[in-house]
């Protein structure tokens, strides 16, 4: 991949956080609890999220393994954290999702696919084609760093995602406030660990495609972290009013 490109790829997702942090401050994206009418077809929460997400795996292995610095210790290290995280996120996430689970717009889907097939070139194209991670890398402050927070983020991420699973029992719908791990101190711990992941990932590339991001992925999640805590409040008149919205104590 040229540099010049990869730059420009950069620049344009910094400029996508930009305006997806301004627009979700005013428009509530139409998924989840917030599911509404009004935005087309739909598709099934599963099929959607597999959907959704593919291009993180699929697109980012092709690109990766295409690149000239695929066989380097450092960049095939970056790429299992990499899988780590989307694998799972995938393939396996939308299993644990309920029968009942609100289907998704397409249009969402489509977005959000958008987003992944760029974040994929930006990303992959980082570890593969732009810089040489090499075996040195492994023992660099930096990756070491950087792995040990995106390690915190997964386990936050995943065992704030079990917790929201386990709240309801065979046949039942409706909500109830989350209990345990995070949820003490913030309405969307699992938000919180995706944000860790990435600032982590960021540090262990030490690059400006990883920071792209991570400003892309706060943009994102911290408005709808702030819709959902909202959302909460209303809902439960019992609402722990410590809580914060996504980081404890802060917001």
């Amino acid at each position: 991949m040229l540099a010049a490109l990869h730059t420009w790829l950069v620049w344009i997702e910094i400029a996508l956080a930009i305006f997806t942090f301004a627009s979700l401050l005013f428009v509530t994206a139409p998924y989840g609890r917030h599911a509404r009418a009004g935005w087309g077809p739909t598709v099934s929460a599963k099929l959607g999220w597999v959907l959704m997400e593919c291009p993180a795996v699929l697109l980012w292995a092709a690109v990766f393994f295409t690149g000239p610095h695929a066989r380097s210790a450092g960049s095939i290290a970056l790429m299992l954290v990499w899988m780590s995280h989307y694998v799972h996120r995938t393939f396996l996430y939308p299993l644990t999702l309920k029968p009942g689970a609100r289907p998704t717009p397409l249009v969402i889907v489509l977005l959000a696919v958008l987003f992944n097939t760029l974040n994929a070139l930006v990303n992959a194209g980082q570890v593969a084609h732009v810089r040489p991670y090499d075996a040195t890398w492994l023992t660099d402050a930096r990756f070491v760093l950087g792995v040990l927070v995106f390690a915190a983020g997964y386990f936050i991420n995943k065992q704030s995602d079990a917790i929201l699973l386990s709240l309801r029992k065979p046949g039942e719908t409706g909500y109830k406030i989350p209990r345990g791990g995070l949820y003490r101190w913030v309405s969307c711990p699992n938000y919180l660990g995706e944000l860790l992941e990435w600032v982590g990932w960021t540090i262990a590339t030490w690059s400006f495609a990883g920071l792209a991001f991570a400003l892309y992925t706060a943009a994102n999640l911290v408005p709808r972290a702030l819709d959902n805590h909202r959302w909460y409040q209303s809902q439960f008149a019992d609402y722990p009013k410590e809580r914060r919205a996504v980081i404890p104590f802060l917001l």
